[in-house]
């Protein structure tokens, strides 16, 4: 048995291992990418070197991180996918089609964040795809999608767009939808952000890259739809004042990310809407400790505050596993954690103003009736009103319905806009309409791998 299971190699993860392997805990990291990285350091170890120019070194600092793994105290089990938690020990994961299990006596969650699903007209059309997928097929190929056009609100969009100019493939334009009025109600919160000035720094020199390529912007955009037959060939919106058409043969969506919390709730981890960040988020302590006593979660997957909090966090909650297992002190833990606690504090104080600021685009988060909603199962938005027209009151019914969140994504991408589409026709609150049930396996897996899997436990 291991003294600690963290299921995820992103920041938060990678930091959390290293700082337990430090404290002299045995540690097992299951991440499901065949390098450590995470989504916002994948690969970094190698593409750092064949691209860290493009990239740029928020994305190099990620280095550290991953050659932080390199410990004798850590077993980095990569290309394993977890699709059972049992008893909040014990840790089920597929491995080069193999079935396994480990156990350990502390669980750190550390699965990261998910792009926001973006559902407006044609999105499910060929050549529509995240920013953050374009991003990654950067890093890890060193692929620039031509001729696209970004979509939507968010620090993310400059970021990737500055990334394809010096890529040498600028976007044809930034279509935003964040408004003037989203920026005054942001203002509040500017005194609190500026003790996260670098960000806002980074952002004022992106903004100025895009300038100086020429890459066009309309902010406040409004009615998003991509045209095309058998794929994307245009998006139309409106700005301005009048009606744009931009023609373009890749689309990048993006409005936020939000928790991976599929893990978190599969074991009755209890969660919270976020009104700022508009999406559900566990409960957990300072330290990261949920309801369960055994179970931590830190980083994104707790809550959005991006990479540099997420390292912070999973370091604090390493120093609380390593009390509980009495390798150090409760004075000694509380030493630690409250510089740490303060710089997490410092990181976060940006937040509240970037959320403000760029609110997810409206009309996807209540998408009109013609739209799909849940791509797997093709259930359209008004389907989902008509559920509730029928008295369906929540997802879980929603998915007796329609099977909508039954599909191989298992509700990952549908299921906060089946929540905001039952909770508006119901009139009741996302925490009242509440969310997909998550139950094992929460990846697929194969009848093979079970079988191998109750084998290993029977011996």
């Amino acid at each position: 048995m291991y003294d600690l299971i963290v299921i995820g190699a992103g920041p938060a993860g990678m930091a959390a291992a290293r700082r337990a392997a430090d404290l002299g805990l045995t540690v097992l990291i299951l991440d499901e990418q065949s390098r450590s990285g995470g989504q916002i350091y994948r690969d970094v170890e190698r593409a750092a070197l064949l691209r860290g120019e493009i990239l740029g070194k928020d994305y190099t600092d990620g280095i550290d991180l991953a050659r932080g793994l390199d410990h004798p105290g850590i077993t980095h089990a990569a290309s394993a996918s977890v699709w059972q938690i049992e008893d909040g020990y014990r840790v089920y994961y597929t491995q080069n089609g193999a079935g396994k299990t480990a156990a350990a006596k502390r669980l750190l969650i550390a699965t990261g964040a998910l792009e926001r699903p973006m559902p407006i007209p044609g999105w499910t059309l060929p050549g529509v795809m995240t920013a953050g997928a374009a991003q990654i097929l950067l890093k890890q190929s060193g692929m620039v999608a031509e001729r696209a056009v970004l979509a939507g609100a968010g620090p993310l969009l400059y970021l990737v767009a500055a990334q394809m100019v010096k890529a040498g493939a600028p976007p044809l334009a930034l279509v935003e939808t964040q408004t003037g009025g989203d920026f005054r109600r942001a203002l509040k919160y500017l005194p609190g952000a500026l003790r996260g000035w670098p960000y806002l720094m980074k952002g004022k020199d992106m903004l100025a890259a895009l300038r100086r390529a020429g890459v066009p912007r309309h902010t406040g955009a409004t009615g998003l739809r991509v045209e095309g037959g058998d794929r994307a060939e245009a998006l139309v919106f409106n700005a301005g004042g009048r009606q744009h058409k931009i023609e373009a043969r890749t689309v990048l969506l993006h409005h936020g990310v939000v928790p991976h919390i599929q893990a978190a709730r599969s074991i009755g981890i209890p969660h919270r809407w976020n009104a700022q960040q508009q999406c559900f988020a566990p409960e957990h302590d300072e330290t990261g400790r949920t309801a369960i006593d055994t179970v931590f979660i830190a980083g994104d997957g707790a809550g959005i505050g991006g990479a540099k909090a997420a390292a912070i966090a999973g370091r604090i909650s390493a120093l609380s596993i390593a009390q509980d297992l009495e390798r150090i002190t409760a004075a000694d833990c509380r030493r630690e954690s409250r510089p740490l606690q303060a710089s997490l504090n410092r990181e976060l104080a940006v937040r509240p103003f970037l959320d403000t600021a760029y609110p997810p685009y409206k009309e996807a988060l209540s998408p009109d009736d013609a739209t799909i909603v849940c791509r797997c199962e093709e259930v359209t938005a008004g389907d989902i009103r008509r559920y509730a027209g029928m008295g369906c009151l929540g997802p879980n019914q929603a998915k007796a319905f329609g099977r909508s969140g039954m599909g191989p994504c298992q509700g990952r991408y549908c299921g906060l806009t089946v929540t905001a589409l039952l909770a508006a026709a119901n009139g009741k609150t996302p925490d009242e309409t509440g969310y997909y049930r998550i139950r094992p396996p929460i990846k697929p897996v194969t009848l093979g791998e079970l079988a191998a899997t109750a084998q290993r436990k029977g011996k």
